[in-house]
Parts: C-alpha cells; sequence; structure tokens
C-alpha cells in the first residue's frame, strides 16, 4: 500500500487566463503517452481543441469553465524508477467568474504548479489562487511561460513573485535570453543545457556541458550569451539559498521553472523535477481528527459534481478525493451525510471526457462516482466511520438575476437543469420568501451565459434573465429563535432561502447590510457558507 501511496502526484495547474495553464496540461499529457497531438487552445490552423477542455462552450471560446481530472502513468527518462509515477492533474478555470470551482479544486490537492505569463508577470488572479494555497500550506512550484516572446527581465520577475505571492523562490532552470534570440535554458536542478528550437510537438536537444568551460558553452550559445548565463548563475548562488526539498514542501520556498509550454520547451524538465520532489498525498483534515493516507480504511469525499460528461445520457458525476485506505469497486460505503450505505459498480478514472471503470483506487486518485442527486459538495464516505471533511467554502455571489422560464411547455426540464448545475456549485439559488421568484447568484457575469448556454444544449429548456437591484447576499443564524423571527418579519421582502433552506438576507445596498447589522447585534451574518 505504501508503495502505492509514495507513487502518486495529484496536484492542480492554477493561474490568471491566457497565462498557459491548459497548455500546459496538453503538453505534459503528450509526456504521459496519453494523446499523440497536442492541441492549442486557440488556433486557427490546428482544428483539435485541448483535450481539457471538452465542453461546447469551452471549445468556443478557448477558456477552462470548469476542472477537469486527467490521471496518466509518468516515467522519468533517467531515473533509475522501477515503477511509473501515477500523476492526476487538475486542470483549472483561470476565469474569475469561475474562481469558486478552483478554490474547492485545490482542497483536493497535495501541490500546485502555478503558471505566470514572462510578460505580463503576476496578476490579480494569480495572486488570489495563492492566497488560497497559502491558506491551506500547499506547496507549489512556478513555471514561467512565454519565454519565447519579448517578457520582462527574469530577475524582476522573482522579486515581483516574492513580493506578489509572499514566498520566497529558487530559480531550478534559467532562460538564454528571451523573445526572438531565446536560445534556452540551463537546467539548475540537472545540471544540463537545453536547447530551444521551436517545435510544438517534439521535444528539444539536451546537452551535457561543463558549466564552468565559457569556451565550450559559447560553441552552443554564442559567447555574449555564454558570458551573461555564467554572471547570472554567479548571481542566483550568491544570492538564492540551495534548493532544499524539505523547504518547498512545507510551502516556505517555491522552486521556478523558465519554457515555453506552446512550444514544449521546459515542460519535461518541470514534469521531471516535480514528480521526483513533489510530495505524495499529504494528511487531510477532518473535524473529528486527522486522517492519514496510510490508514487501512477508505475515506473520501467529494469536491465537485459535473453534470452531463456525456450528453447521451443525463448522468451526473461527482468527484471523489481518496483520502486513506483503498477504494475497491463495488464495497459498501457509508455516505455519512445521509446515513446510507451504498455500492459502486462502475467508479471511473478520466483522461478528460474518456473514461474508464476502475476496480480500486488509492490514496490521493480521484474517482469518478455516478451521481443521481444523493450526493452534495463536501460529502464524506468511510467505511463506517463518522467522519466530516471540511474546508470546502461557497462565497457569497456579487452578481445577482431572476430567471423565469422562457418556455412555459419545458418548466419540468427547466427545474431538472437547475436543480442539476446548483448542485454542481456552478451559481447558487436562491428562492425569495416574498414574491416565490427564483434568483441566481454568480461571482461573475460570464456564468449567466454558461448557465443559460447550458440549460438551453444541455437540458432542452430555455430561461430569461431579468435584473434585481441586489447588493450582497448573506446567511444568517442567532441563537434567539425570537428575535430571527423579528428580523425576518421586519425584512420579509429581502428574505430568501437557499437550496439547503437556510435563511439568507439579500440586502439591497451596503447601507441596508450596515444598519441591518447594527440594529441586530444578535444576530450573525455570515459572507461564506461551509457545506
Amino acid at each position: 500500500m505504501n508503495q502505492e501511496i509514495e507513487r502518486r502526484r495529484t496536484f492542480a495547474i492554477i493561474s490568471h487566463p491566457d497565462a498557459g495553464k491548459t497548455t500546459l496540461t496538453e503538453k505534459f499529457l503528450l509526456f504521459g503517452g496519453q494523446i499523440q497531438v497536442a492541441g492549442a487552445v486557440k488556433s486557427n490552423k490546428i482544428k483539435k481543441t485541448a483535450t481539457s477542455d471538452w465542453m461546447d462552450i469551452e471549445k468556443q471560446r478557448g477558456i477552462s469553465v470548469s476542472t477537469s481530472v486527467m490521471e496518466f502513468d509518468y516515467t522519468p527518462p533517467s531515473e533509475g524508477q522501477e515503477e511509473a509515477y501515477k500523476v492526476n492533474i487538475l486542470d483549472t478555470p483561470g476565469h474569475q467568474d469561475f474562481a469558486e470551482d478552483t478554490y474547492r479544486t485545490l482542497t483536493a490537492v497535495d501541490s500546485a504548479i502555478i503558471v505566470v505569463d514572462g510578460a505580463k508577470g503576476v496578476e490579480a488572479q494569480t495572486r488570489k489562487l495563492m492566497n488560497v494555497c497559502r491558506m491551506r500550506n500547499t506547496p507549489v512550484i512556478i513555471f514561467i511561460n512565454k519565454m519565447d516572446r519579448e517578457g520582462r527581465d527574469p530577475f524582476d520577475l522573482l522579486d515581483e513573485l516574492e513580493n506578489e505571492l509572499e514566498i520566497k523562490v529558487r530559480p531550478l532552470s534559467w532562460p538564454i535570453n528571451q523573445g526572438a534570440k531565446f536560445k534556452g535554458v540551463y537546467n539548475i536542478y540537472e545540471q544540463k543545457l537545453d536547447l530551444f528550437t521551436p517545435d510544438k510537438q517534439r521535444v528539444t536537444e539536451k546537452v551535457e556541458v561543463d558549466i564552468n568551460d565559457a569556451a565550450v558553452l559559447a560553441d552552443f550559445v554564442g559567447e555574449q550569451n555564454a558570458e551573461k548565463l555564467l554572471e547570472d548563475l554567479e548571481l542566483i548562488d550568491g544570492v538564492y539559498p540551495p534548493f532544499d526539498v524539505e523547504t518547498y514542501r512545507s510551502a516556505e520556498v517555491a522552486p521556478v521553472f523558465f519554457g515555453s509550454a506552446l512550444n514544449n520547451f521546459g515542460v519535461q524538465e518541470l514534469l521531471n523535477c516535480f514528480v521526483e520532489i513533489a510530495p505524495s498525498p499529504r494528511p487531510t483534515k477532518a473535524e473529528e481528527r486527522m486522517v492519514e493516507p496510510e490508514e487501512p480504511k477508505f475515506t473520501g469525499f467529494i469536491f465537485k459534481i459535473t453534470a452531463n460528461i456525456d450528453p447521451n445520457h443525463r448522468s451526473c458525476i461527482a468527484f471523489c478525493k481518496v483520502c486513506s485506505g483503498k477504494f475497491v469497486r463495488n464495497q459498501p460505503y457509508l455516505h455519512v451525510r445521509q446515513g446510507k450505505t451504498l455500492r459502486f459498480s462502475s467508479p471511473t478514472q478520466f483522461m478528460a471526457q474518456r473514461k474508464s471503470t476502475i476496480e480500486e483506487a488509492w490514496p490521493g486518485d480521484i474517482v469518478g462516482l455516478p451521481d443521481n442527486g444523493i450526493f452534495k459538495i463536501g460529502d464524506t464516505l468511510t467505511e463506517g466511520e463518522q467522519l466530516h471533511f471540511r474546508g470546502l467554502p461557497s462565497f457569497s455571489p456579487e452578481m445577482f438575476k431572476y430567471i423565469e422560464n422562457d418556455d412555459p411547455m419545458k418548466s419540468k426540464q427547466l427545474q431538472k437543469g437547475i436543480d442539476q448545475l446548483m448542485d454542481e456549485g456552478v451559481a447558487q439559488l436562491f428562492i425569495n420568501q416574498f414574491n416565490g421568484r427564483k434568483i441566481i447568484g454568480t461571482v461573475g457575469q460570464l456564468q449567466f451565459e454558461v448557465i443559460q448556454y447550458r440549460l438551453e444544449n444541455e437540458y432542452n429548456a430555455r430561461c430569461r434573465w431579468e435584473p434585481v437591484h441586489l447588493y450582497k447576499a448573506c446567511w444568517i443564524e442567532a441563537d434567539d429563535e425570537k428575535e430571527l423571527e423579528a428580523f425576518k418579519k421586519r425584512k420579509y421582502q429581502y428574505m430568501a432561502k437557499d437550496k439547503e433552506g437556510r435563511d439568507v438576507f439579500l440586502a439591497d445596498s451596503g447601507y441596508v447590510l450596515q444598519m441591518a447589522q447594527q440594529d441586530f447585534e444578535n444576530i450573525r451574518f455570515h459572507f461564506t457558507s461551509e457545506f
């Protein structure tokens, strides 16, 4: 069992939109032998879209709107590794409108790779995601992408990473020039020179070179570049302490790699180093106790639900992260929240949309379980123990609209579509207690478009949006039932229920919310709801 746990690497790839996250995922899959040709996310010449973007709306817009899960076996070329590493990648949406999906995904991984655009540096979404990693002490590796385009000075980028992401960095590879003059990188970790020839599908050549011999180095990269590289390396050794795996695993230091994901450059070096140094599955915190991966009994939690992976079958899949023990097909497991015992006859593992049935899974693996409405995000499965994994937040939405049926003949389909999409955690549903109308709350405008598109394409139901002027939704609770009732009576026009039946106060302005908090001191207003 320990050997199975040791060879697992479960991680998320995160970044601001357009930094090259999905392209990097594609290249990893290429090295894992899962795909023969990597698809560009936006390219008119290659008609193939990225493997991890499988929803129609993702292919049209060239963005990821849902986290996709992929797994493959990988053996680094040089190491004496007898058994392949089992790599589980979660490619997350970068677009801020889908940030909630990404935050939840980060609860299910043991480490993360942050992709940073070499020209733009650290962007807003990268900062937010790093905060989530920091809250959970998740180790990160940073990949500075697009070195084959004109960008910023590498040392400036390193300073910016340290300041903006509030983490120490240590370069493990170093670029030789950039943009049109980009010659390659020197791999500090392996002490090899990687020379650059632009090619989207093939891997570039590696050269073993004595780094202290300037003449030999100049033969490969030119005299000027050789001098600059030697100066830079000397400076790196002077400024940054030697790389130590433990400081990386304890999330104190972030190793940095340079390359070009689109041209497949620097990617294999990143993957080789990653599988070697990244942590295998780590203990998971439950409300009752710490759960160690080596425990013999199975535990796992649901961190994501996706409807309609297969459009021919209107089915949902719940993604379960295995935390301890061994998951076995057809074994009875306890669904803690419902107190029911369930068996799964067709658990699956994923290659984006392609899925295959599995017999067993180990800690760190992500298993797809068929879901006919029994799961919610945050549910725990065990072999009988009452455990509750926590830390799957749902944030208070920032945009609100009434959702109305646009085709009276299809009200059942619309209802089913809304229920399933809300269970996925795409957005939040509130039912206004005053007029009974349904309000959808989201983090960003794009989510409304995605909901409308998916309702029409997947459920054959048409909806229309109507404006509603709201500032904030907050969950309310109080120890004194009378005071809660008095509040609900006084604010009855602004009271709603969420899909769990909890009381939600819909404030139409910041002033109204402030006054409500002042007038009712004993009522607690929550801006996140833990599932």
